[in-house]
């Protein structure tokens, strides 16, 4: 669905203040020092797998497009925001063999990190993480992706852009998502770092409020726009993975 200006401005002004945490930036290169070879963006995203007497059980991911990861060596960059205390951390956390601390999941193009290391690195240097999530409810379902038609509907994409200076700022923009096939695609070509980033879409449910779903993940631009990861198809794959 298309909605007016003020109701987009509000959209992103609500995804910001909801999720601006829940994503950070990642860079691949050849070599300690070298110039990046690449920027992505990265976000959390909690999967419900069951639940006990005590509650929900969920495994806690850090996702980004699969392309994204492919080097020798990666940086996921932090922002003060993300640390307690804040400032606690160094800018970045550099990661030797980067390609294999994913679980690669190739035929959604989407790479995937259990975040138990994350958490470990911080608590070995003092820190501990203070992130938001896109959670299971928000992450899409196949109905709702399945509403999404040919002609263009709202999408929100939050990311961590690059600067002139190399730092990565929090951006969001105003797009517009629509099927192409089997598959969906945001309708323009976006900047350098955006890859790997959550699209997000609404619809108005039977109350009348609109309902925030992420559709899926950024992947690379193909001169067309960019494709993006259907949720759906992430959780299937992430959950074949897990079980071979």
């Amino acid at each position: 669905m298309l909605l007016d200006q003020e109701t987009e401005n509000e959209i992103v002004y609500e995804l910001c203040q909801l999720l601006g945490r829940a994503i950070l930036p990642v860079s691949r290169f050849d070599r300690p020092g070298a110039s990046a070879g690449g920027f992505g963006t990265a976000f959390f995203y909690t999967e419900l797998v069951g639940s006990t007497d005590d509650g929900e059980v969920v495994h806690e991911w850090l996702l980004t497009a699969d392309t994204a990861t492919r080097a020798p060596y990666g940086e996921i960059g932090l922002r003060p925001s993300v640390t307690e205390p804040a400032d606690a951390a160094s800018e970045h956390i550099l990661m030797p063999d980067f390609a294999n601390r994913w679980l690669h999941l190739p035929e959604v193009g989407v790479a995937a990190m259990p975040t138990g290391g994350l958490h470990g690195y911080a608590e070995d240097r003092g820190w501990r993480w203070r992130t938001q999530q896109v959670t299971d409810a928000v992450a899409a379902r196949a109905d709702a992706i399945a509403r999404v038609g040919a002609d263009p509907s709202a999408a929100f994409v939050l990311a961590l852009g690059v600067a002139d200076d190399g730092s990565r700022p929090l951006e969001a923009v105003i797009e517009r998502v629509v099927r192409d096939g089997d598959d969906l695609r945001v309708t323009t070509e976006l900047p350098a770092g955006y890859v790997g980033a959550p699209v997000f879409g609404v619809e108005p449910p039977a109350e009348g409020e609109l309902a925030l779903h992420c559709l899926g993940l950024l992947l690379p631009g193909d001169g067309d726009g960019h494709r993006v990861a259907r949720f759906d198809r992430i959780r299937s794959a992430l959950a074949a993975a897990v079980a071979s």
